[in-house]
This record gives structure tokens, C-alpha cells and sequence, in this order.
């Protein structure tokens, strides 16, 4: 266990401690410190997470549920093991509810596959103006395939989520409302609690990307009552390549397979085939073994430090930063939403947003600049893109401290 995790819950986080954590905060960008500030986009990983995924290649690596000879059935209980560490994380009800995939994006294209393949045409599924381009296109294919409606939820210039409006857009042929828990562009934390309640009132089901949500806070989504949940490795400091998809046992039972192949099968003929129990049904060909095995390493990383020991100190980061960086008078913040995750985009007067993410690389800052995948949203709020500070564990008080320096040469170049 790393030295951080090591630190009882009651105490904040030891930043200097975390930071131990992460060989690639050593590294020197131009001379300068490595001031990370992209960890929406992809997270760095601990050496605890390093060490199991060399670990696995080294001493436990074969493939999974199909050998009977030691090492086989050693890899299979640390893929199998992976899966209830995800369970405990999230407080799944279940095993079988814990379905591993790629990433984020592809168990939200099963979802809509699987669960879209039983709509009819005019069924309605409703989304945000603030989602990923992940949970907008797969219901767009669905539209254009199988003639389904899709609705959206309109935000206010805030990034507030409209709850009336989103109420209103809720009928008779409403099948799934499918929604993210933290707006990755504008760090819009939404009331999945509220958006449940009045979904489950109706009878309509909800699935959550919680992709940029489970790094930051607790989740529980028996308590959030959801049918649909998932979330991206390699934002929660695991590997990339590796996803999740919970899902309410009753309603994957129900769901037809996506994608044919090996391990989702229990028998085959040319006739016909007899699909595998849950959660193999969606599991088809060699799964990312080490990747699942990486993950957990996460999951037990991010527990161990406390998440919300986690979500304490970054919200002290986040509020800091928003007050420093309120002395720009060329600034102009997008995403002010009252309850916020640790996302922080903004606009400078008179500069594109890729010229301010060029000087502060120069400074050793590292942050993102574009549409963040989120074209719909910068359309709604009528720019081309921003810039995007998006903090992580690793990060303090003296990052937004880099980052309100390096944008004060930006200032001078462009004011």
C-alpha cells in the first residue's frame, strides 16, 4: 500500500504524500515542474497501479475462465477479484451486475445496442445538452437505424441542468433517460437523485455516465437507484482500455447480446446458440485481463486514501481556484454552477484558446484546450471551446498557482 493510502481517513490528504505516488510528477516539462491539469481527459497512475499490472504480466498472466492448469485458474481469480472490487466500489447488489468493457464509450454503445434493440420506432430517449459526445451519437445511430426520437434536456448559462424542462420532456414513449453525473466540460456536478425520482415516477428507466463523477466522490448506485451506471478506467487513475458497465440484474437478463464471440456463449451449433449467464453474456472474446487487475489496484488506491477525504480536498482547490483566478479581468469563466467537481474552463480575451494551452505547456502546464468532445454544449453556450483545468489528487493549491502565472504571461502577450 502506498505511503498516502497508509493515512487514516479522519486526517485531509497528505498532497506531498500522493504526489510520492505518482512517479510521472518528476518529470520536467521545459525545465519546469510538471504541473498536471488535464486529469479529466486521463488521469496519471500510481506506482501501486504500475506495480500490479507489472506484477500480473510478470508472475499471473494467461487467459482466464478456460484453463485448467494453475496459472490460468491464478489470472481468473484476479480478473474474477477485479469484478467485486468494482462491485464494493460503486455498492453494486451483485457480481453479475458488473460488466467489464473497453471503456466508458463502448458500455454506453452496449447499452444502446443491447437495451436499444427492444425500442420501436418513435420510443424517446432523453439526454442533456451537456453530454459527452459518447452518450449523443450512439442514440443518434439508433435514431437514424431504428427510427427512435431523441430529446434534450437544455441547460441554463449557468451549466445548470433545467430539471422542469427535462420533467417536461417526459411521456407516454419515454424509455430511457440517459444523463452524465459530471458535465466533463464544465464540471457540473447533476442531482442524479432528482433526475431519478421523477424518472421512477413515470416508470422510465436511467443510465449515468459516471465517467468524470467516480474520481471524485463517493457513488453509490444502489442509493442513486439507477438502472445504468459506467465509468472509464484510466480517469479513476487505472489503465485505459478498460471500462464498466453496471446494470440492474433484471434488466441485463432482459437485454439481448452485442457483440458474438467467445466466453459469451455456453454452447454452440450452426443452428443455433445458447447465450452464457450474466455477466458473460456481454463479456465476448479474450477480455483486457490486466487491465481489469490494473483497475482494481485503482479502486483499492482511491479507497484507500478516503474518497471523501478526496472530494474535501479538491473542492478546496477547485474554490481556490476560482478565486484566483478571478483577478483576470480578460478571463471569462464558462460552467459556474453551484455544485461543481474539480473542472475549471474559461476563455481569455483576445487569445484562441490553443495559443493559451501553448504557453502554459512552455510554463509546464498541462491542460486541455477544444471542444472537449462536447461540440452540442459550446454550440448551446456559443463559443468555439475553452480552456480546461481539470484537477486530480495530485493536485494542490500551488498548481492553480502555476497556472494564474503562466496565464499572466498569456495576459501580456495578448493584452
Amino acid at each position: 500500500m502506498s505511503e498516502a493510502a497508509n493515512l487514516t481517513t479522519d486526517r485531509p490528504l497528505d498532497l506531498e504524500a500522493v504526489r510520492r505516488d505518482f512517479p510521472i510528477l518528476q518529470e520536467r516539462i521545459y525545465g519546469n515542474r510538471l504541473v498536471f491539469l488535464d486529469s479529466g481527459a486521463s488521469a496519471q497512475k500510481p506506482q501501486a497501479v504500475l506495480d500490479a499490472i507489472r506484477d500480473a504480466y510478470e508472475h499471473s498472466y494467461a487467459n482466464v475462465h478456460r484453463g485448467v492448469y494453475q496459472l490460468s485458474q491464478k489470472a481468473t481469480d484476479l480478473y474474477e477479484g477485479a469484478r467485486e472490487t468494482v462491485r464494493a466500489f460503486i455498492n453494486a447488489g451483485a457480481v453479475e451486475e458488473v460488466i467489464f468493457t473497453g471503456n466508458a464509450t463502448q458500455a454506453l454503445n452496449l447499452v444502446a445496442n443491447a437495451f436499444g434493440s427492444m425500442l420501436e420506432r418513435g420510443d424517446e430517449v432523453v439526454i442533456s445538452h451537456m453530454e459527452h459526445h459518447s452518450n449523443i451519437v450512439p442514440w443518434q445511430l439508433l435514431r437514424d437505424r431504428a427510427g427512435i426520437v431523441l430529446k434534450v434536456a437544455p441547460i441554463d448559462e449557468r451549466g445548470v441542468l433545467d430539471l422542469d424542462a427535462l420533467e417536461g420532456l417526459l411521456g407516454p414513449r419515454t424509455k430511457l433517460i440517459s444523463i452524465t453525473h459530471v458535465a466533463n466540460a464544465l464540471g457540473t456536478i447533476v442531482p442524479i437523485e432528482k433526475v431519478v425520482a421523477m424518472a421512477k415516477a413515470r416508470g422510465i428507466p436511467v443510465m449515468v455516465d459516471g465517467s468524470q463523477a467516480v474520481q471524485h466522490m463517493p457513488v453509490d448506485v444502489r442509493a442513486l437507484d439507477v438502472d445504468f451506471y459506467v465509468f472509464t478506467g484510466h480517469k479513476v487513475y487505472g489503465p485505459s482500455g478498460i471500462g464498466v458497465l453496471y446494470g440492474r440484474k433484471e434488466m441485463l437478463e432482459k437485454m439481448p447480446p452485442w457483440i458474438g464471440g467467445g466466453d459469451m456463449i455456453l454452447s454452440v451449433t450452426f443452428d443455433e446458440t445458447v447465450y452464457n449467464d450474466l455477466p458473460y453474456k456481454f463479456e465476448a472474446g479474450t477480455p483486457n485481463i490486466v487491465g481489469a487487475i490494473g483497475l482494481a489496484a485503482a479502486l483499492d488506491y482511491v479507497t484507500g486514501l478516503g474518497r471523501e477525504r478526496i472530494a474535501a480536498h479538491e473542492a478546496d482547490v477547485l474554490a481556490y481556484a476560482h478565486r484566483q483566478l478571478g483577478q483576470f479581468n480578460n478571463l471569462r469563466l464558462i460552467g459556474t454552477a453551484p455544485d461543481k467537481a474539480g473542472v475549471v474552463s474559461f476563455l481569455m480575451e483576445g487569445a484562441h484558446p490553443h495559443d493559451v494551452g501553448t504557453i502554459l505547456d512552455r510554463q509546464g502546464v498541462a491542460v486541455r484546450v477544444g471542444h472537449h468532445c462536447a461540440q452540442p454544449l459550446m454550440e448551446r453556450l456559443e463559443i468555439p471551446g475553452t480552456v480546461r483545468a481539470s484537477f486530480g489528487v495530485y493536485n494542490g493549491r500551488d498548481d492553480v498557482d502555476a497556472l494564474v502565472a503562466a496565464l499572466a504571461k498569456v495576459s501580456e502577450i495578448f493584452g
